[in-house]
Protein backbone atom coordinates (compact mmCIF):
# COMPACT_ATOMS: atom_id res chain seq x y z
CA UNK A 1 0.00 0.00 0.00
CA UNK A 2 1.41 3.26 -1.06
CA UNK A 3 2.02 5.42 1.88
CA UNK A 4 0.65 9.14 0.79
CA UNK A 5 2.16 12.08 3.12
CA UNK A 6 -0.59 14.51 3.88
CA UNK A 7 -0.12 18.39 2.53
CA UNK A 8 1.66 20.47 4.82
CA UNK A 9 1.22 23.89 4.92
CA UNK A 10 3.72 26.69 5.26
CA UNK A 11 2.39 27.62 8.69
CA UNK A 12 3.10 23.75 10.10
CA UNK A 13 6.76 23.58 9.91
CA UNK A 14 8.91 24.23 12.99
CA UNK A 15 12.41 22.56 11.67
CA UNK A 16 14.65 23.88 8.79
CA UNK A 17 15.79 21.60 6.56
CA UNK A 18 19.10 22.05 7.96
CA UNK A 19 18.87 25.00 9.94
CA UNK A 20 16.83 23.74 13.14
CA UNK A 21 13.92 24.97 14.84
CA UNK A 22 12.69 28.39 13.36
CA UNK A 23 11.80 30.94 16.11
CA UNK A 24 8.65 32.86 16.26
CA UNK A 25 9.04 36.21 14.83
CA UNK A 26 9.78 38.73 17.36
CA UNK A 27 10.15 43.46 17.46
CA UNK A 28 12.67 44.95 18.58
CA UNK A 29 11.10 45.86 22.25
CA UNK A 30 10.04 42.26 23.05
CA UNK A 31 13.19 40.92 22.14
CA UNK A 32 14.29 44.18 24.42
CA UNK A 33 12.36 43.27 27.01
CA UNK A 34 13.01 39.68 27.08
CA UNK A 35 16.12 40.49 27.53
CA UNK A 36 15.85 42.93 30.22
CA UNK A 37 13.61 40.45 32.04
CA UNK A 38 16.46 37.75 32.04
CA UNK A 39 18.62 39.94 34.00
CA UNK A 40 18.69 39.38 37.67
CA UNK A 41 20.14 42.31 39.27
CA UNK A 42 17.71 44.19 36.42
CA UNK A 43 14.65 42.64 38.38
CA UNK A 44 16.06 43.26 42.04
CA UNK A 45 16.04 46.72 40.96
CA UNK A 46 12.71 47.22 39.89
CA UNK A 47 11.57 45.55 42.34
CA UNK A 48 13.97 48.03 44.97
CA UNK A 49 12.11 51.37 43.39
CA UNK A 50 9.01 50.09 43.24
CA UNK A 51 9.23 48.93 46.66
CA UNK A 52 10.32 52.96 47.49
CA UNK A 53 7.95 54.64 45.62
CA UNK A 54 4.96 52.50 47.28
CA UNK A 55 6.64 52.76 50.45
CA UNK A 56 7.09 56.63 50.20
CA UNK A 57 3.60 57.38 48.85
CA UNK A 58 1.52 54.44 49.43
CA UNK A 59 3.17 54.46 53.34
CA UNK A 60 2.14 57.69 54.68
CA UNK A 61 -1.82 56.68 54.22
CA UNK A 62 -1.48 54.04 56.55
CA UNK A 63 1.18 55.22 59.12
CA UNK A 64 0.47 58.35 60.73
CA UNK A 65 4.05 59.35 61.81
CA UNK A 66 4.32 63.05 63.42
CA UNK A 67 6.39 64.67 61.49
CA UNK A 68 5.83 68.10 62.20
CA UNK A 69 5.08 68.97 65.82
CA UNK A 70 7.98 68.77 68.41
CA UNK A 71 7.24 66.72 70.34
CA UNK A 72 9.80 67.32 73.87
CA UNK A 73 8.53 64.20 75.70
CA UNK A 74 9.52 61.66 72.89
CA UNK A 75 13.11 62.61 71.86
CA UNK A 76 15.85 60.55 70.75
CA UNK A 77 13.73 57.19 71.77
CA UNK A 78 15.47 54.15 69.94
CA UNK A 79 13.12 51.90 67.88
CA UNK A 80 10.16 50.20 69.99
CA UNK A 81 6.19 49.99 70.43
CA UNK A 82 5.10 53.12 69.08
CA UNK A 83 8.09 54.04 66.70
CA UNK A 84 9.55 51.73 64.69
CA UNK A 85 11.95 53.65 63.98
CA UNK A 86 12.30 55.51 66.66
CA UNK A 87 12.34 59.61 66.97
CA UNK A 88 14.78 62.57 66.43
CA UNK A 89 15.70 65.21 68.83
CA UNK A 90 13.05 67.07 68.34
CA UNK A 91 10.64 64.12 69.03
CA UNK A 92 9.63 63.80 65.19
CA UNK A 93 9.02 60.37 64.24
CA UNK A 94 11.86 58.86 62.27
CA UNK A 95 9.58 56.34 60.42
CA UNK A 96 7.62 59.41 59.14
CA UNK A 97 10.21 61.57 58.38
CA UNK A 98 11.74 58.73 55.88
CA UNK A 99 8.64 58.25 53.93
CA UNK A 100 8.27 61.98 53.66
CA UNK A 101 11.95 62.72 52.77
CA UNK A 102 11.78 59.64 50.31
CA UNK A 103 8.72 61.72 48.84
CA UNK A 104 10.66 64.64 47.91
CA UNK A 105 14.00 62.94 46.75
CA UNK A 106 12.02 60.74 44.33
CA UNK A 107 9.76 63.83 43.01
CA UNK A 108 13.17 65.57 41.93
CA UNK A 109 14.65 62.70 41.01
CA UNK A 110 11.58 61.86 38.59
CA UNK A 111 11.17 65.38 37.54
CA UNK A 112 15.11 66.75 37.43
CA UNK A 113 15.21 63.65 34.69
CA UNK A 114 12.15 64.56 32.72
CA UNK A 115 13.10 68.10 32.26
CA UNK A 116 16.60 67.28 31.69
CA UNK A 117 15.73 64.50 28.76
CA UNK A 118 12.71 67.40 27.25
CA UNK A 119 14.98 70.28 27.22
CA UNK A 120 18.20 68.14 25.85
CA UNK A 121 16.68 66.25 23.13
CA UNK A 122 14.99 69.28 21.80
CA UNK A 123 18.31 71.39 21.84
CA UNK A 124 19.85 68.63 20.89
CA UNK A 125 18.13 67.79 17.84
CA UNK A 126 17.66 71.82 16.95
CA UNK A 127 21.35 71.96 17.02
CA UNK A 128 22.01 68.78 15.11
CA UNK A 129 19.49 69.44 12.18
CA UNK A 130 20.33 73.32 11.66
CA UNK A 131 24.01 72.40 11.96
CA UNK A 132 27.05 74.78 11.00
CA UNK A 133 27.40 78.32 12.95
CA UNK A 134 23.70 77.51 14.71
CA UNK A 135 24.96 74.38 15.86
CA UNK A 136 28.99 75.36 16.68
CA UNK A 137 26.94 78.38 19.24
CA UNK A 138 24.74 76.30 20.39
CA UNK A 139 27.05 72.98 21.70
CA UNK A 140 29.57 75.61 23.01
CA UNK A 141 26.40 76.50 25.50
CA UNK A 142 26.79 72.85 25.91
CA UNK A 143 30.39 72.75 26.82
CA UNK A 144 30.08 75.72 29.19
CA UNK A 145 28.07 74.09 31.27
CA UNK A 146 29.69 70.48 31.44
CA UNK A 147 32.73 72.34 32.34
CA UNK A 148 31.27 73.70 35.74
CA UNK A 149 31.13 70.77 38.39
CA UNK A 150 27.49 69.61 38.42
CA UNK A 151 26.90 70.45 42.50
CA UNK A 152 28.83 73.23 42.31
CA UNK A 153 25.68 74.87 39.61
CA UNK A 154 23.43 73.32 41.60
CA UNK A 155 24.57 74.86 45.00
CA UNK A 156 24.95 78.03 43.91
CA UNK A 157 22.04 78.45 42.00
CA UNK A 158 19.77 77.21 45.46
CA UNK A 159 21.70 79.28 47.58
CA UNK A 160 20.67 82.34 45.27
CA UNK A 161 17.02 81.78 44.79
CA UNK A 162 15.91 78.62 47.54
CA UNK A 163 15.68 75.25 47.83
CA UNK A 164 11.94 73.32 46.69
CA UNK A 165 10.72 70.75 45.47
CA UNK A 166 10.20 72.59 42.07
CA UNK A 167 13.01 74.65 42.45
CA UNK A 168 15.33 72.13 42.56
CA UNK A 169 13.73 69.86 39.93
CA UNK A 170 14.26 72.77 37.59
CA UNK A 171 17.92 73.73 38.63
CA UNK A 172 19.30 70.00 38.22
CA UNK A 173 16.84 69.40 35.27
CA UNK A 174 18.75 72.01 33.54
CA UNK A 175 22.20 71.14 34.13
CA UNK A 176 20.81 67.21 33.23
CA UNK A 177 20.37 68.99 29.84
CA UNK A 178 23.56 69.99 29.12
CA UNK A 179 24.56 66.52 29.42
CA UNK A 180 21.74 65.09 27.26
CA UNK A 181 22.04 67.18 24.50
CA UNK A 182 26.26 66.78 24.30
CA UNK A 183 26.27 63.20 24.55
CA UNK A 184 23.50 61.91 22.58
CA UNK A 185 22.57 64.31 19.78
CA UNK A 186 23.83 62.53 16.73
CA UNK A 187 20.99 60.05 17.65
CA UNK A 188 18.29 61.94 17.84
CA UNK A 189 18.78 63.40 13.83
CA UNK A 190 19.65 59.79 12.72
CA UNK A 191 16.82 58.38 10.33
CA UNK A 192 14.06 59.02 12.55
CA UNK A 193 15.09 61.74 15.08
CA UNK A 194 12.82 61.39 18.26
CA UNK A 195 11.44 57.77 17.54
CA UNK A 196 15.13 56.37 16.79
CA UNK A 197 16.41 58.11 19.97
CA UNK A 198 13.69 56.27 22.09
CA UNK A 199 15.96 53.68 23.67
CA UNK A 200 18.90 56.24 24.35
CA UNK A 201 16.42 58.66 25.86
CA UNK A 202 14.91 55.82 28.26
CA UNK A 203 18.16 54.64 29.84
CA UNK A 204 19.45 58.18 30.54
CA UNK A 205 16.41 59.27 32.36
CA UNK A 206 17.31 56.14 35.22
CA UNK A 207 20.69 57.51 35.20
CA UNK A 208 19.45 60.91 35.64
CA UNK A 209 17.19 59.80 38.16
CA UNK A 210 19.93 58.83 40.29
CA UNK A 211 22.18 61.69 39.77
CA UNK A 212 19.32 63.89 40.75
CA UNK A 213 18.51 61.99 44.15
CA UNK A 214 22.05 62.60 44.65
CA UNK A 215 22.35 65.93 44.02
CA UNK A 216 19.26 66.71 46.28
CA UNK A 217 21.09 64.18 49.33
CA UNK A 218 24.26 66.02 48.79
CA UNK A 219 22.50 69.69 49.22
CA UNK A 220 20.61 68.76 52.17
CA UNK A 221 23.82 67.00 53.99
CA UNK A 222 25.79 70.54 53.09
CA UNK A 223 22.46 72.30 54.45
CA UNK A 224 21.17 73.62 51.53
CA UNK A 225 18.48 71.27 50.78
CA UNK A 226 14.39 71.69 50.88
CA UNK A 227 13.21 74.36 53.64
CA UNK A 228 11.00 73.07 57.41
CA UNK A 229 8.89 71.69 57.17
CA UNK A 230 9.53 69.67 53.75
CA UNK A 231 12.47 67.40 54.36
CA UNK A 232 14.71 65.50 52.21
CA UNK A 233 16.91 62.68 53.09
CA UNK A 234 19.73 64.35 52.95
CA UNK A 235 18.63 66.80 55.55
CA UNK A 236 17.64 63.95 57.71
CA UNK A 237 21.37 62.34 57.30
CA UNK A 238 22.81 65.60 57.78
CA UNK A 239 21.41 65.89 61.55
CA UNK A 240 21.77 62.31 61.91
CA UNK A 241 25.23 62.15 61.66
CA UNK A 242 25.83 64.79 64.57
CA UNK A 243 24.37 62.26 66.86
CA UNK A 244 26.57 59.23 65.55
CA UNK A 245 28.67 59.89 68.58
CA UNK A 246 25.79 58.95 70.94
CA UNK A 247 24.83 56.14 69.75
CA UNK A 248 21.91 57.33 67.80
CA UNK A 249 22.03 55.17 64.60
CA UNK A 250 18.65 54.74 63.73
CA UNK A 251 18.58 58.11 62.86
CA UNK A 252 21.23 57.21 60.04
CA UNK A 253 21.35 54.01 58.91
CA UNK A 254 17.66 53.32 57.78
CA UNK A 255 17.93 57.05 55.51
CA UNK A 256 21.73 56.29 54.34
CA UNK A 257 20.30 52.48 53.26
CA UNK A 258 17.54 54.11 51.25
CA UNK A 259 19.88 56.61 49.40
CA UNK A 260 22.28 53.73 48.40
CA UNK A 261 19.45 51.63 47.54
CA UNK A 262 17.66 53.75 45.03
CA UNK A 263 20.23 54.69 43.51
CA UNK A 264 21.80 51.78 43.08
CA UNK A 265 18.12 50.51 41.88
CA UNK A 266 18.49 52.77 39.34
CA UNK A 267 21.84 52.40 38.20
CA UNK A 268 20.92 48.75 38.25
CA UNK A 269 17.84 49.16 35.87
CA UNK A 270 19.97 51.64 33.49
CA UNK A 271 23.08 49.10 32.69
CA UNK A 272 20.20 46.30 32.02
CA UNK A 273 18.32 48.80 30.15
CA UNK A 274 21.16 50.02 28.28
CA UNK A 275 22.62 46.27 27.45
CA UNK A 276 19.06 45.25 26.42
CA UNK A 277 18.24 48.00 23.57
CA UNK A 278 21.99 47.37 22.14
CA UNK A 279 20.57 44.02 21.38
CA UNK A 280 17.46 44.99 20.36
CA UNK A 281 19.27 47.94 17.95
CA UNK A 282 21.62 44.86 16.51
CA UNK A 283 18.70 42.65 16.01
CA UNK A 284 16.78 45.23 13.84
Amino acid sequence: MANIAPSLSPLDITHAPEGGEIGAVQSGWQLAFREFAKNKLAVAGMAILLFYVLFCFAGPLFYHGNTVNSDLLNTNLPPGSGFPLGTTDQGFDELGLLMKGGQAALEVGFAAAFIGIVIGMLWGAVAGLAGGIVDSAMMRVVDIFLSIPFLFIVLIVAVRYGASVLGLSLIIGFVSAARTAGSGRWRLINRHLIPNALGVIIVNVTFNVADAILAVAALGFLGFGLNYPTQDWGDMLSKGVSYMQDGYWWLVYPVGASIVLVVMACNLIGDALRDSLDVRLRRR
